[in-house]
């Protein structure tokens, strides 16, 4: 290419976010319009590098662009050092989406209006560049930053228990990050020369690092990103934020920054450290397996509907873990990524569904519903796909991503994978338990029109914010190949990296 896209992609939102600062307070049109543009042109970004790779690089094993690396901090040997391959661009392409449209659904912010676009812009320009870094001081920085303006956007906008998910989400995400820095340092100082290029250290760790240092630094990182995922038991922190947090953030949350702690794994653990995956494989099938049946049998007892679909994500986001301990298959690891694209699209739609439907009924009781379906039929219909999509319904992204978790967990090497897929084959049982059951309390049964006789039909630019996502959930599960094309060949070389 011939001009910096990646800097652009991280660039324009930290543009957006300072331009938006010097706007005057009142005018909120202006600001909601600003920030929207300085969002859209990131989206258009990576929806066209989206199309370039897969037009022309899509067989291609190692990064197909790059910017840098440029010496930034040279006592150190810090780089400004970025690129993309078949796991980045559709985590790009998700976040660019996701955020645009969660800008589009915050309009209706009208506490503090400056303050909460702000931090939403500087919040996507850090997730674009962890998706982007290939150099690990870059790549602390870029996950650091996203920390504080996701503190604020949940501690000033959320609910009534606000301060206390804030300070909780903080303090996970830094304790885990703590960790990160020290097996960072722990690569830094025993390389020679001292880098932080991650492409290098990839090559090169299993052959210079001891084995003992290697597990070390693995579990390290493993904490690190297992916070974010997350990983039980380190989860607890997620149901409190995206009960309290806004909307627009609870789909970011769900849709993007649970996925980082799957992309680091995939980007920086798995290759950079073999022998510690080889070793900790069934520990992690383990811990998926877990938070599969965990999450969905918690689900099942939620009365909130917020709270049924943020611990569904615990849920969904095991099947990523399971198929991480089945690192001897491409399916499985394909499976993965899928999974982590395809949870974003309908975990974060879910989302938006909840939103629409409280912004309108003040409650999200489960309970307080029933017969819905007769009144807002549009949003009835929507909920419903986006439902089944989640359960796995064939057909659906869902059904796609979960299938070639379970394919290739059966078909991989290692010993008693098999026991674990095939009790974690129960979780699409009780995810389809607990999401019919909310369909059928909220959206059939006698309708109550002298409490919600007033509910109205979800306006255009309601339906516009899902509208792409379910497109999206239709069309990659009834043709997954796009996608897959796209990771194949970097996934392929991932699994020969991670047999060295």
């Amino acid at each position: 290419m011939d001009f910096p896209i990646l800097s652009y992609l991280i660039f324009i939102p930290l543009i957006g976010f300072i331009a938006v600062m010097f706007l005057p307070k009142e005018k909120l049109g202006l600001i909601r319009w600003t920030s929207a543009f300085f969002s859209f042109i990131p989206m258009i970004l990576s929806f066209y590098l989206t199309y370039h790779y897969y037009y022309n690089f899509s067989g291609t094993a190692g990064m197909f662009y790059t910017e840098g690396p440029f010496s930034w901090i040279a006592p150190v040997h810090v780089n400004y050092f970025l690129g993309v391959d078949g796991i980045s661009v559709p985590m790009l392409f998700l976040t660019g989406l996701l955020s645009f449209l969660s800008i589009i659904a915050s309009f209706n912010i009208v506490n503090r209006v400056k303050e909460y676009f702000s931090f939403f812009l500087l919040l996507e320009a850090g997730m674009l560049g962890v998706f982007c870094a290939l150099d690990f001081f870059l790549f602390y920085v870029f996950w650091e930053v996203m920390l504080v303006p996701m503190y604020f956007l949940i501690g000033v906008w959320g609910g009534p228990r606000k301060e206390y998910a804030a300070i909780k989400f903080f303090l996970y995400t830094l304790f885990g990050s703590l960790f990160m820095l020290v097996a960072i340092l722990i690569l830094y100082f025993s390389s020679d020369p001292h880098t932080l290029n991650m492409l290098e250290l990839i090559e090169t760790v299993p052959s210079f690092l001891p084995h003992s240092l290697q597990i070390l630094a693995f579990v390290f990182f493993f904490i690190a990103f297992a916070i974010k995922v997350p990983v039980w038991p380190f989860h607890t922190w997620l149901p409190d934020a995206h009960v309290e947090a806004p909307t627009a953030v609870s789909v970011i949350l769900a849709g993007v920054l649970l996925k980082m702690g799957t992309y680091g794994m995939l980007r920086v653990s798995w290759p950079m450290f073999p022998e510690a995956t080889r070793f900790f494989a069934i520990p992690i099938a383990l811990l998926g397996l877990i938070a599969i049946i965990y999450g969905a049998l918690v689900s099942m007892a939620q009365k909130d509907l917020k709270k049924l679909v943020a611990y569904s994500s615990v849920s969904h986001m095991g099947y990523c873990m399971l198929a991480l301990g089945a690192w001897t298959s491409v399916t499985a690891i394909t499976g993965c990524m899928f999974q982590m694209f395809s949870h974003g699209l309908i975990t974060g739609a879910l989302f938006l569904m909840v939103g629409v439907l409280y912004d309108r009924a003040h409650t999200r009781e489960i309970a307080a519903f029933g017969g819905l379906g007769v009144k807002i039929p549009i949003f009835t219909g929507l909920m419903v796909l986006f439902s089944m999509a989640s359960l796995g319904l064939p057909g659906m992204s869902g059904f796609v991503s979960e299938f070639m978790v379970f394919i290739g967990a059966f078909t991989a090497s290692a010993p008693n994978l098999t026991i674990i897929t095939g009790i974690a084959v129960l979780g699409v049982v009780l995810t389809a338990g607990y999401m019919l059951r909310m369909v059928q309390r909220i959206f059939l049964g006698e309708f109550n029109r002298e409490k919600w006789g007033g509910l109205t039909e979800m306006n255009v630019r309601e339906i516009l914010m899902v509208a792409p996502l379910a497109a999206l959930t239709v069309i990659i599960g009834v043709y997954p190949a796009p996608l897959t094309n796209i990771m194949k060949a970097t996934l392929e070389n991932l699994v020969n990296l991670m047999a060295r």
